[in-house]
Formats: structure tokens, sequence, C-alpha cells
């Protein structure tokens, strides 16, 4: 069992695109975790002198690989130290060699072995203990206390071999969730993601007792063993079809796609729909305004030839539709076209004063009453200065819109803190009609309007932009009382 498990974690880093230095120390860990394991499991079942060889030899090789794997993970710590990893190594070495020689018979050699394995491993843990000590709350810490805990686990229950066995997978486990996903530093969200797993993995053994219950004539496996093999599957099926889908592309090229779930097409779809679209959108907007200008361009001359005011009203008429038309295809190309941001450290504050001074200074706020509320020490925001305004003044004139006969706008920042990394939080707020939800649903949707003469494409530009920047948008609604607009943008690391 946990062979398997640990054979699974070390294939799934190894097949990883981004093979990083840690990762590999701890496949590498795996992989002599693995020989241990699968050399006492063999030796049970098949004694030979070879199976106890192995068992002894990755036994000696974890202690070693335990200590470089803890460097990698945690740089910081001070009780274990480089030079430790070469002492070790050379401790490993000579003891390995001794299993080549006739003195690997005495009885003492292997529990000898056991001793040395299982000192080292609580020194790594002690080293643990007190890395998290000096360390400062924050996600390196948090981590630790995770690695911690399941340490901990594993040394009490050293006595019971199955259960043992079971705390290591599920550990092993769970350091690789941790560090194949770093941005996740909350224990809920290392366990949301474990808990998928096992959850799939107990219905897996539930379903196949209840098919063994209703055709199998003879007496079921233990319940232990099923869920196991269960849990290896689900933790397999990922590096498999990586491997498979490696195997079959050098086959074939054209294959590529085998293994794509439906829901994954379906993004994929979205994908080369938003490709297709920037590809049409140029050609579309090109031939679009050239008869505009066209047409534009004869209102104005025969409005210079009217000869009534009726004529010059019309095509009066026929410009502004042609303007509206233009912008209307301006706003396409902002959705349509890919987002080139150069991002650099800004000031979010001066950003939220410019918008609304350009709407105070071209009159779009009469009857309104702009309040303003800006956090005075916010840190450094990386963005598109020009992007973050035009979100900011498109969703400040939509509220000042929905409030045609006044009231007023709240614009706040905000600084939002956390373990890992704060972020700044902007507040638009009005006292408009509000929002049904069915409505609400729909707000970022491309071409999704509730104005008369809208075209739907404000928001979902301003959407666009917000992900673009690594940050988040989102929105509250209440009918009658107004709308209140969240964005949330990641600071300077």
């Amino acid at each position: 069992m946990l062979m398997a498990v640990a054979v699974t974690v070390s294939v799934a880093l190894m097949i990883n695109k981004k093979r990083e230095p840690l990762h590999l120390s701890f496949a590498a860990l795996c992989v002599a975790i693995a020989f241990h394991r699968g050399g006492l499991f063999f030796n049970l079942f098949y004694p030979h002198a070879a199976w106890s060889l192995i068992e002894r030899l990755g036994l000696l090789a974890i202690p070693t690989l335990t200590i470089y794997f803890s460097r990698d993970l945690f740089p910081g710590q001070t009780l274990i130290k480089k030079r430790d990893i070469r002492t070790t190594a050379l401790l490993s070495t000579g003891l390995a060699a001794l299993l080549f020689t006739p003195l690997r018979n005495l009885a003492y050699i292997g529990s000898g072995i056991y001793i040395y394995a299982d000192a080292l491993l609580l020194l790594c843990y002690f080293s643990l203990i007190v890395h998290a000590k000096q360390k400062t709350a924050g996600a390196e810490k948090k981590r630790l206390v995770y690695l911690i805990i399941g340490c901990t686990a594993a040394i009490a229950t050293y006595s019971i071999q199955p259960l043992f066995n079971l705390v290591v997978a599920g550990t092993l486990y769970f350091i690789l969730i941790m560090i194949i996903h770093p941005h996740l530093t909350e224990l809920h969200d290392l366990m949301t993601r474990a808990s998928v797993t096992l959850i799939v993995s107990l219905f897996a053994t539930v379903l196949f007792y209840l098919v063994i219950g209703f055709f199998g004539p003879g007496p079921a496996p233990p319940f232990l063993l099923v869920f196991m093999i269960s849990f290896i599957i689900m933790i397999a099926v990922g590096p498999f079809q990586v491997v498979l889908k490696r195997l079959l592309t050098r086959i074939n090229p054209e294959i590529k796609d085998v293994f794509t779930s439906p829901f994954d097409l379906d993004e994929k779809l979205e994908r080369e729909k938003a490709l297709l679209l920037e590809k049409m959108a140029p050609v579309f907007a090109h031939e679009i305004r050239n008869p505009l200008g066209s047409i534009k361009g004869a209102a104005q001359l025969l409005r210079s030839e009217a000869e009534n005011e009726e004529q010059k009203n019309l095509l009066d008429v026929i410009a502004q539709e042609v303007n509206r038309l233009n912008r209307v295809v301006s706003q396409f190309l902002d959705y349509a076209r890919p987002y080139s941001s150069e991002l650099r450290p800004r000031q979010i504050n001066a950003v939220v004063e410019k918008a609304m001074a350009l709407i105070e200074a071209n009159r779009l706020s009469a009857g309104i009453d702009i309040q303003w509320e800006l956090h005075p020490h916010l840190p450094l925001v990386p963005m598109d200065q020009e992007q973050i305004h035009q979100v900011i003044l498109n969703i400040a004139i939509n509220a000042i819109e929905a409030m045609p006969e006044g009231g007023t706008l709240t614009v706040r920042t905000s600084r939002i803190e956390s373990d890992t990394r704060d972020a700044v939080g902007i507040t638009i707020r009005d006292q408009g009609a509000g929002m049904r939800r069915d409505t609400l649903k729909q707000i970022f949707t491309p071409f999704f309007t509730t104005k008369e003469r809208g075209v739907g494409l404000g928001l979902a530009v301003c959407e666009r932009i917000i992900r673009g920047h690594g940050g988040k948008i989102r929105v509250k609604s209440i009918p009658g009382k107004g709308t209140i607009f969240y964005i949330r943008l990641e600071t300077v690391r």
C-alpha cells in the first residue's frame, strides 16, 4: 500500500513539466520509501536475500533524502545544516557497504540500521519544530505546522504498522499537494483538495462492496484494503494519463486531445472562440468603419447644402448615429483584442482621484453627491494605469446613470491583509434602482444590457481587464436600494 502510494507520488513529480529541485528531492525520498516498503513486502511473500537487501538500502537512503528535502522545503532552518547531508550520505554509504559483506548476517546490523534511520528522522522532526518556533506567523509557518502534525501522527502510530502505513501514505499525498500548489496556504484549501480524492475513493469502495454484496457469493476483502486500492488508483490516474498521452503523441501527434474530458472540451471551445473573435474583430471593424466614414462624410456635405432646418436636423441624426456605431465598434474591438498590459507599481488612490475628477469636470455627476473614502496608506499595485482608470470610470458612470433622480455615489479604497500577500480593495456604491438576481448573473456577459441604447460590452471589458491583472471583481445588488461593485487587486510582492 505505502509502496504503491510512494511510487505514484514520485512518478507524478517526475513527469511534471515544472521539475523544480524541491519536486525532485521529494520524488527521490518517495523512491527510497518505495524501495524500503517494497522490499519488506515482497520478502514476506517471497523470502530472499535480495528483497532484504533492497529493503535495507531503501531504509539507509531515507534519512539523507529526508534531510535534503527538508532543506529544500525550508531553506532557512538552522538546526540541520548543509554539511549534514554529506555526513549522513557518507554514514549511509558505509553502512550500505557492510550489507555486501558477510557482516550483513549479524543480528545487530539490521537493528542498528533501523536505530540509525529512526534517530536521524527524529532529528529532522525536532529541527522542524525548532524552525517552526523561530518563524513568525505566515504562510511558511502554516506549512511547517501542517507537516509537523503529519509527522507526529506517524510517530504516534509507529507501533501499529497498518495504521502507520495509512498515516504515512496520507502524509506523502498531503505533501505532494502542498508543494505542487504552493499558493494554497490555508489548511482548509489543502484539505479540500485532499478530501476530494478521499471522498471519491470512499465512494468507489462503497460501490465495490455494493456490487460484491449483490453479485459476489464469497466473502468480501477487508475494507481498508479496498479503500487503499481505490485511493491509489485515484492518485495514479493523472500520472498514468500523462505518461500514456506522451507515448501516444510520439506515435501519432494528432491524438493530443484523446484524454480531454467533455468538461475541458467546453473550455477549449471557449478559448478557440475567443481566438477566432480576436482574428475576426479587426477585419469586421475595418469593413464597418469604411462605409460609416463615407456615410458621415456624405451627410456633412449634404448638410452644408441643406436649404432648411428640417433637412439639417435629419442629417445631424445621421452623423450622430454614425458616431454611435463607431463607438460600438470601438467597444467591440476593446473586448475582442488580446490585452497587452504593462503592469507597473502604482498608487490606486491617484487613479481613483483622476477618474472622479474627470467625471466632475465633464458635469456627468449633476445632482449626484460623490463621496470619497480613500485609505491613506495603501501599498503599490502592479497595474496598467489607463486600463484600471477605464474600469473605475466605466463603473462610476454606470452608477451615476442608475440614479437619474439623484443620490450618493460612494467610492472607497481599502487595504486587505492576509498571511500570504496583501491586496487593495476598491468599492463603488450607488443608491440606484438595483438589479434583480437574474440580471445580476449576466452583467459581465458580452452584449447583455438593460439600457435602451446600450451595447453591453462595458462591464464585460471591465471584468476582462481586472482578470488580466490577476484580480477579482464581484457585484452585489438589492432592488430598490442600490448596487455595490467590489474590485480586488493584488499588491507588489
